[in-house]
C-alpha cells in the first residue's frame, strides 16, 4: 500500500507513522510538507492508494487546495487531517469529495479504525460532530450514474466478473495485489455483497461489458 501524507508539521507526521504502517504489512509512506509538494509527488508515484492532507498547508487555502487535489487525482481517496472541529468545515470538505475528516486530537487507535473504514469505501466523521452521510440506495445498475464507484474500481469490477485473482487483476491493472484487495473490499461494500460470487452475480446484473463506464 502507498500513502500521500502530506502536513507542514514534521512531528505530526513523524507521530502519525507508526498508524499508517499498521494499516498493512508493506506500507510506503510518500511525504510532502505543502500542497505543490503533494502534487508533484503525486505526479511521480507509480499508484497511490490513499491521500492524507493536513487541510492548512502552504501553497493553496485549505478547501481549495483539497478540491483541487480531488479534481487532479479522482480515483484516489482523500482524507483530510485538521485541528479545526469547526462542522461547516468538514460538510464543506465533504461536499469537496473528502472521504473522511480526522481531527489531529484524534487517539491513534481512532485514526487508524477511520482510515480502515474509508479504504473498506466508508465514509468517516469524529463521532458527534456530524452524522456520517448516509450511502444513497440505488439500483445497481445507477451505481456508476452517482459515482458511487470510481474508475479504476470499475476497472477491477469488470476483471473480478471474469473470476480473475486479486494478482492477475494487479498484473493487468499494473498495481500491487494489495491495491486490488483494497478496491475489492470498496467493491464489496457499495454492491453489500460478502464474497466474490455474489459480487460477479450483482456485475453480471449491471451488465458491464470491458471497455464501458
Amino acid at each position: 500500500m502507498r500513502i500521500l501524507l502530506a502536513d507542514d508539521h514534521p512531528l505530526f507526521r513523524e507521530g502519525v507513522k507508526p498508524v499508517l504502517l499498521k494499516l498493512e504489512k508493506r506500507v510506503t509512506l510518500i511525504e510532502a510538507d505543502d500542497y505543490p509538494t503533494a502534487f508533484a509527488a503525486m505526479r511521480r508515484a507509480r499508484e497511490v492508494d490513499l491521500a492524507l492532507l493536513d487541510l492548512y498547508m502552504p501553497g493553496m487555502s485549505g478547501l481549495d487546495g483539497v478540491a483541487r487535489f480531488r479534481a487532479a487525482f479522482p480515483d484516489i481517496p482523500v482524507v483530510v487531517l485538521s485541528a479545526s472541529e469547526e462542522v461547516a468545515d468538514i460538510k464543506k470538505l465533504l461536499a469537496a469529495g473528502a472521504l473522511g475528516y480526522i481531527t489531529k486530537s484524534s487517539p491513534s487507535e481512532t485514526i487508524l479504525a477511520a482510515l480502515q473504514h474509508v479504504l473498506a469505501g466508508g465514509v468517516y466523521v469524529p463521532p458527534g460532530l456530524i452524522e456520517t452521510p448516509a450511502t444513497e440506495e440505488a439500483p445497481p445498475a445507477q451505481i456508476n450514474h452517482h459515482h458511487a464507484l470510481t474508475d479504476r474500481q470499475l476497472q477491477v469490477m469488470r476483471e473480478l466478473a471474469k473470476g480473475l485473482s486479486n494478482r492477475q487483476i494487479g498484473d493487468i491493472l499494473q498495481v500491487t495485489e494489495g491495491t486490488v484487495k483494497i478496491h475489492v473490499a470498496a467493491i464489496f461494500k457499495l454492491l453489500k455483497v460478502s464474497n466474490r460470487t455474489e459480487a460477479v452475480l450483482v456485475i453480471q446484473k449491471m451488465s458491464l461489458r470491458k471497455g464501458k463506464k
